[in-house]
C-alpha cells in the first residue's frame, strides 16, 4: 500500500507534469508542418540545365547511382527529378500522361521504384498550360488526373513551369495563382506528400501567394544561365524578397549551375548566396563525370550547413558599393555568416564591422572561413582580399 503522503507526492507530481505539457511560450511553439512534409529546402538533383530535352532512363538511372557513390546523398541532395520531355506526345486512352516509349520504355513507375531503391526521392514535371516548353502534353484543365498519376507512380516532388507552348510561352486569359491553386488542391487529395515546386517566373509575384497553395518552394525568376552576367542580375532579383521565406516556404533563385562551365570562384560564389538565401539546391550538372572542384564546392559541409540552418531567417543584403557587396545572415546558434562580394574583375579589399552584421560588441571574435577553413581570432574588422567573380564568406561568433 502506497502512504496518503506518497500518494499526494504522486499526484502532485502528475500535474506538474501535465501543466508543463500543456503551456508551451508562444516563442516556444513549433511551426505547422508545412503542406509538403518537407522540412527545410529541398536539395537534389534535375536533369534540365546540363541535359535539357535529350534524357532517357538510362541516364537518370546513372545519375542517381552518381549520387550515391559520390557522397551528394548523404549530404541531402535526395531528389531525382526529371525535367521537361519524358512524356509522349499523347495521352492514353484513359487520358493520363505517359512516358515517351523510345525513351523511357520501362515508363515512369518503374523508374520512381528505381530512384526510390537507392535511397533517393522522385520528381517529375510538368506544365500549367495545356503544353510543356517543349511542346509535350501538360496539366492544365488534367489536374486531377496528372496528380493522381504522379501519386500512383511515387513521385515525391512535381516542378510545375508555366508554359503554354513553343509559339506562346505561357498560359493567357487566367491568373497564375488560379492555375497553381487547382494544383496544389488536386496534389493535396492524393494523400501523397509530394514537394510543390511553382515555377511562375516570379511575373505575378509568386511569393506572396505560392504558399498557401500548397506551394513549398517559388521562382523568383526566369531560367537561370550557366554564365556570370546571369548568376549575378538573378541574385540581384531576391533582394527585398527575404520577408517571404518561411519554414516549408521558399524562394528559389532557380537550379544551380554549378560545374557547367562556370570559374572555380564563380561556382563558389553561386553555391555561397544560393545557401546565404535558403534556397533550394538543385544540382544541375553530370554527376557521372563531376571533377573533384564540383565535387568539393558541392560537397561543403559548412556551406551547406548555411542553407540548413532558418533560425534566424533568409539572408539578405546590407551594403551595395557597386562591384562589391556585403550580405549578412544569422545563424541559430548566435554566429552570423557574411559575405563579402566582388563582381568586379580584379582582386579588391572588403571589409565589415561586427556591428555592422549585427553581432553584439566582444572583444574578439572567431572566424571561420567556409571555403578555407579557421582564421586567427579577430577584434575587427571582418573581412580580406575576394578575387575577381568571387565571395569571402565567412562565419563569425563573438568570443566572451
Amino acid at each position: 500500500m502506497i502512504s496518503r503522503k506518497w500518494w499526494f507526492a504522486l499526484v502532485a507530481l502528475v500535474l506538474l507534469i501535465g501543466v508543463g505539457v500543456w503551456y508551451v511560450r508562444p516563442d516556444q511553439a513549433r511551426p505547422a508542418p508545412p503542406p509538403s512534409g518537407q522540412a527545410g529546402p529541398p536539395m537534389g538533383w534535375n536533369s534540365w540545365n546540363r541535359f535539357g530535352c535529350k534524357i532517357d532512363e538510362q541516364l537518370i538511372r546513372d545519375q542517381a547511382d552518381a549520387l550515391v557513390k559520390s557522397g551528394m546523398r548523404e549530404a541531402g541532395y535526395t531528389y531525382v527529378v526529371v525535367d521537361d520531355c519524358w512524356m509522349a506526345n499523347e495521352r492514353d486512352a484513359d487520358g493520363k500522361l505517359q512516358a515517351d516509349p523510345t525513351t523511357f520504355p520501362s515508363g515512369m513507375k518503374a523508374l520512381g521504384d528505381y530512384i526510390h531503391k537507392q535511397g533517393l526521392k522522385f520528381g517529375i514535371y510538368s506544365s500549367a498550360g495545356s503544353q510543356t516548353c517543349e511542346g509535350r502534353p501538360a496539366s492544365r484543365d488534367k489536374e486531377e488526373v496528372d496528380a493522381q498519376t504522379f501519386a500512383d507512380w511515387g513521385a515525391d516532388f512535381l516542378k510545375y513551369d508555366y508554359c503554354e507552348s513553343k509559339a506562346a510561352d505561357r498560359p493567357q486569359g487566367e491568373p497564375a495563382r488560379d492555375r497553381y491553386e487547382r494544383m496544389g488542391a488536386a496534389l493535396r487529395a492524393t494523400g501523397r506528400p509530394i514537394v510543390y515546386s511553382v515555377v511562375e517566373w516570379g511575373d505575378e509575384k509568386p511569393w506572396e501567394w505560392a504558399y498557401d497553395v500548397g506551394g513549398t518552394m517559388w521562382r523568383t525568376t526566369r531560367d537561370i544561365k550557366p554564365n556570370w552576367p546571369n548568376i549575378t542580375g538573378i541574385l540581384d532579383q531576391q533582394v527585398g524578397l527575404e520577408k517571404y521565406a518561411r519554414p516549408g516556404g521558399w524562394n528559389d533563385p532557380d537550379m544551380l549551375q554549378v560545374g557547367n562551365g562556370l570559374s572555380e570562384d564563380e561556382n563558389q560564389f553561386h553555391m555561397t548566396m544560393w545557401s546565404l538565401l535558403n534556397a533550394p539546391l538543385m544540382a544541375g550538372n553530370d554527376i557521372t563525370a563531376m571533377d573533384e572542384g564540383t565535387a568539393a564546392t558541392l560537397l561543403n559541409r559548412e556551406v551547406l550547413d548555411v542553407q540548413r540552418d532558418f533560425g534566424k531567417g533568409q539572408g539578405y543584403r546590407l551594403r551595395d558599393d557597386g562591384d562589391t557587396e556585403v550580405w549578412a545572415k544569422g545563424m541559430s546558434d548566435g554566429s552570423v555568416v557574411v559575405a563579402l562580394l566582388n563582381r568586379g574583375t580584379e582582386t579588391v579589399s572588403v571589409s565589415t564591422a561586427a556591428s555592422e552584421i549585427g553581432l553584439p560588441p566582444a572583444e574578439s571574435y572567431r572566424v571561420l572561413d567556409l571555403w578555407n577553413g579557421e582564421k586567427p581570432a579577430t577584434p575587427g574588422p571582418l573581412g580580406g582580399e575576394v578575387a575577381g567573380h568571387g565571395v569571402l564568406a565567412l562565419r563569425v561568433w563573438p568570443l566572451r
